[in-house]
């Protein structure tokens, strides 16, 4: 079994900045949820005031302005060409696990198209911006593996990001995922 990350491991960049910005575009209105934005990474990158699941809350108040249901076939309809090329093919197989901090509602539709069954994801409410349990990263991910698979081991697992670490340490290999899309070997492992 190979379990990846998403965002800067499967896709070319951060899938949940590129809706938002994707989002802005098609409906320029919602510019008025930026301040709220900026002023929530203030509060968590600059005072530490708030955990990373309240600011990215705050930042995804902005799907109560439009129905953001409506974009997502379009938004991966462009944004689909960003999978890096290697995913899919020799590399995938049936029982692929893709385990990501982005919301789960955004990453269903590609991995559907992607052939991808067994999907992670932080739980967000895609009207509301509000999430339904923890966000889905660094120690929530092997957590969620075992509650929701009953998965405590498995043999590939590939990442663009050391706070994955507690997946790395649960795989017989780990990768970690360079920005031009290929992989070498975990060194902290």
């Amino acid at each position: 079994m190979n379990i990846y990350d998403f965002d800067g491991t499967l896709y070319a960049g951060d899938s949940t900045m590129d809706f938002l910005k994707y989002s802005l575009k098609k409906h320029p209105s919602l510019v008025r949820f930026l301040p709220a934005m900026g002023w929530a990474m203030v509060r968590h990158y600059g005072m530490k005031a708030i955990d990373k699941t309240a600011m990215k809350e705050r930042f995804y108040r902005i799907f109560t302005g439009y129905d953001a249901e409506s974009l997502l076939e379009e938004f991966w309809d462009r944004h689909e060409h960003k999978i890096f090329p290697w995913y899919p093919g020799k590399q995938q197989r049936e029982d692929d696990i893709v385990i990501s901090a982005s919301p789960e509602f955004l990453l269903q539709p590609i991995c559907a198209r992607l052939g991808i069954r067994h999907l992670m994801a932080s739980r967000v409410d895609i009207r509301t911006g509000k999430y339904t349990g923890l966000n889905c990263h660094g120690k929530e991910k092997p957590v969620r593996l075992k509650e929701q698979l009953g998965i405590t081991h498995c043999e590939n697992f590939y990442s663009d990001a050391y706070s994955d670490q507690p997946l790395a340490e649960i795989s017989d290999r780990a990768f970690i995922v360079n920005k031009d899309g290929s992989f070498s070997d975990w060194i902290f492992k």
